[in-house]
């Protein structure tokens, strides 16, 4: 039977009257990535023998009627940035080849305590540095609607996974578009939770005043049911905010009358594909005959997203990357002979370009006299950039963009860094103001995935999950399936 096919809450609900058991489920999944894994490349490493005994640990637990987690037996898996103990963790990286964690992130945990089951670990652009999973140091992830195209990235192997029916949920990281994009790139749905709204603990930093774990996802309702079990306070972490979280379930309504929704004429600009632009303008058609209020903005500073950006977040992945020396743990150069040169191999050997250019970029930016000059000032815009969105979010209760100007590209197409970073032009100030985004599919062009942004207040995704649920309800266009291309 193709359980893989179906989507979490499906499944669950299958489970949950016990016309399936967890390990049918489980057992599906994983012949599908024995299936289809070859070509995809989205898994670094399985967890099959543990996956396939907790499925039988719930399965009893169902038959005696005990208590079970609100996920339990929906088969899973992590970006290979968030740690897991027993399971490596790699950040898909030279530094940590085989490097299995002391501890597991806290939503690790907190999957785990709702007994979802962990199929493994995802590729993933080193470091999370890049928008196609090309930096990865292991292998290439292929787009599975045509395995000639990119995933996009980081979390290219957590998109790819979920579109090609190789697991119903998975996590991933954004910190300034890598859960958004590929969830566009690849058809499914994908969301940057509010900055302090899921605990960063365990996450492998790349710049942690950016850094957010967010799902992906098969529909709009998995997102939901996913965001409950992963959103809390965590003291472990200190920008986990303390407050309410509600079930997002309850925001699944099919109506949006009234709802005001901002499109920012800044986002809208040139260097948006005619087909996004297409898809972006029907979706807007559809909201607004579904009873939302549609009026333009204006964010003025979002032209200084971007620079801003290529200073705070190398600036901080500068500092981050620093512990990665050869001592402590990870790759250790053995051909030095003075503990200098012991430093400069390792990390020389350990980081692949990508990731070394961005700690030059970011050492830089933080040296002596150049501070006030390039980091103090890319802080003062990305207050700005908040000010934007504070003002809209005023008149309007969330707002909508293409969530990237284009769709995939072929792998090799996009080589010079300025194009590649403009990937994630419109996904990158959601990050700067620290906001939740969702980017869900809405048609094709050319045969590839468009995905739209919805952007909501912060703790706002109740509001963004209720537009995109509604839109998902009433349109035959955001539900995408794979159709692997390239075989």
């Amino acid at each position: 039977m193709s359980y893989f096919k179906y989507t979490a809450h499906e499944i669950l609900d299958l489970l949950n009257k016990k016309e399936v058991s967890s390990l049918e489920v489980a057992e599906s999944v994983y012949k599908r990535i024995e299936d289809k894994d070859p070509k995809i490349q989205a898994y670094l490493a399985l967890n099959k023998d543990k996956a396939l005994a907790k499925a039988r640990e719930i399965d009893d637990k169902r038959a005696k009627n005990l208590q079970v987690g609100k996920l339990a037996g929906i088969p899973m898996a992590l970006k290979d940035n968030i740690s897991t103990m027993d399971l490596t963790t790699t950040c898909s990286s030279k530094m940590l080849y085989n490097y299995k964690p002391p501890y597991d992130a806290t939503t690790a945990l907190k999957l785990a305590g709702d007994d979802a089951i962990l199929l493994g670990k995802l590729n993933m652009d080193e470091f999370a540095m890049g928008s196609s999973t090309e930096t990865s140091a292991y292998q290439q992830t292929k787009n599975p609607f045509d395995l000639s195209y990119v995933p996009g990235g980081s979390s290219g192997g957590a998109a790819a996974a979920v579109a090609a029916d190789e697991a119903f949920f998975t996590l991933g990281s954004d910190t300034g578009g890598s859960i958004r994009q590929p969830a566009s790139y690849c058809g499914v749905v994908g969301m940057k939770p509010t900055y302090g709204a899921v605990s960063r603990y365990g996450l492998i930093a790349f710049a942690s005043s950016l850094d957010q774990i967010g799902p992906f996802t098969k529909d709009v309702t998995d997102c939901a049911l996913v965001m409950n079990s992963i959103t809390g306070h965590d003291a472990n972490d200190s920008t986990s905010a303390d407050i309410k979280y509600p079930d997002y379930t309850k925001a699944l309504v099919n109506d949006i009358k009234g709802m005001k929704i901002g499109i920012p004429k800044e986002y809208f600009g040139e260097g948006i594909s005619a087909g996004v632009r297409a898809n972006i303008d029907e979706a807007i058609k559809k909201l607004e005959e579904l009873g939302a209020e549609i009026g333009e903005c204006s964010m003025p500073n979002t032209e200084y997203a971007m620079p801003a950006y290529y200073i705070i977040a190398p600036a901080e992945c500068s500092s981050n990357l620093s512990r990665y020396d050869g001592v402590r743990y990870g790759l250790r150069s053995e051909q030095e002979d003075t503990l200098m040169e012991m430093f400069c191999k390792t990390r020389n050997q350990g980081f692949g370009s990508e990731v070394k250019s961005r700690i030059m970029l970011g050492t830089y930016a933080l040296s002596a006299g150049y501070y006030d000059a390039y980091y103090l000032k890319a802080l003062r815009v990305r207050n700005l950039i908040k000010q934007d969105f504070d003002k809209a979010f005023e008149k309007f209760d969330i707002l909508l963009t293409p969530t990237v100007p284009s769709t995939a590209f072929k792998f090799g197409e996009i080589s010079d860094p300025i194009s590649m970073y403009l990937q994630d032009v419109c996904t990158i100030p959601v990050n700067l103001a620290g906001l939740p985004g969702l980017s869900m599919p809405y048609g094709t062009s050319e045969g590839m995935p468009v995905g739209i942004q919805f952007i909501g207040k912060p703790f706002g995704e109740e509001t963004i999950l209720r537009a995109a649920y509604t839109l998902e309800q009433n349109s035959d266009k955001t539900i995408l399936k794979a159709g692997f291309k390239g075989e």
